[in-house]
């Protein structure tokens, strides 16, 4: 995620940096590149044998990324899913770093038309790829009400998710609900102002996004994917905004560690999987003068692992 504005300075870009140790004649894929503020820095560390790879899946972040490095060789673009990043070939000789930096990009919270926040009246769209897949609205129109708030639930951890969910079921049948403010306020009815300085629709607006744009599964397969391509010494480093995504890095590089597993008590104590990847230090979060200049880096969390021989 990054702040908008002339230079869209990205989140923690010195501490992805270090994380990612960039060596000069090193392979390193950006799989979200967003307005590529983590991107250029990279590049700068980069020799003429380097190479920089980028993908989104948001048309104009891909449109940004070819008109700002059409003329580097050492710069390949592909429009796609992070999810899909083993499938892509340019990955296929291997990498030696891997960034994802997850959730929505200022960018796309900024441009009311997306349908991301309940800030601005837009369409309810909520898609990263607006040229594909369902809208929130759609989405909306169409739930069981029990898939709704199970959604909001899981997604959002949102305590009210069946009240919410059964008042959404009610409204459409009177008249669908195709717009952020029309959502926004719905929520707020049925929750009232219950959290001083957090609109109550804040954890359901994220729900939504999280289900519409696939999101968990996303990373889940990502992961997976920047294990099979990353080189022995390469580095993976992944930056959530919510404590879901921050679970499932943290419990992806813990079984990949080679940490024994738990079992039961009365048995002889299963095989310890082979280590494919070592934490590099802890879970780091933004400095002080970081959040005060950058607000929305305040719940950012990065989480660093090596590939393992």
């Amino acid at each position: 995620m990054e702040r908008q504005g002339a230079e869209h300075i990205p989140v923690m870009l010195e501490e992805v940096l270090e994380g990612l140790a960039v060596k000069t004649s090193g392979r390193y894929l950006d799989g979200t590149f967003g307005r590529g503020g983590h991107a250029r820095a990279v590049l700068e560390r980069l020799g003429p044998e380097g190479r920089l790879l980028l993908m989104d899946r948001d048309p104009q972040a891909i449109a940004e990324a070819q008109r700002a490095f059409a003329d580097d060789a050492r710069v390949t673009v592909q429009r796609g899913n992070f999810a899909d990043l083993a499938h892509w070939t340019a990955t296929e000789p291997g990498l030696d770093g891997v960034l994802l930096d997850l959730g929505v990009s200022s960018p796309q919270l900024d441009e009311a038309e997306r349908g991301f926040s309940f800030m601005a009246d837009a369409p309810l769209d909520m898609r990263m790829d607006p040229e594909h897949g369902m809208s929130a609205a759609d989405y909306l129109a169409s739930v069981d009400e029990k898939e709704l708030a199970d959604v909001l639930w899981r997604y959002g951890e949102e305590r009210f998710s069946r009240r919410i969910a059964r008042t959404i079921v009610a409204q459409r049948s009177e008249q669908p609900i195709r717009r952020t403010g029309e959502l926004a306020q719905l929520i707020e009815r049925v929750l009232g102002r219950r959290e001083k300085g957090k609109h109550p629709a804040t954890r359901s607006f994220q729900a939504l996004r999280i289900r519409i744009n696939g999101e968990m599964d996303a990373l889940e397969k990502g992961l997976a994917g920047a294990l099979t391509r990353l080189r022995p010494g390469g580095r993976l480093a992944v930056i959530s905004f919510h404590s879901l995504e921050d679970r499932m890095v943290k419990q992806f590089i813990r079984s990949e560690s080679g940490l024994r597993p738990a079992g039961p008590r009365h048995l002889p104590p299963p095989d310890a999987p082979v280590a494919r990847l070592r934490a590099v230090g802890k879970a780091r979060f933004p400095a002080d003068a970081e959040t005060r200049s950058n607000p929305r880096a305040r719940s950012a969390v990065l989480r660093v692992a090596e590939r393992l021989p």
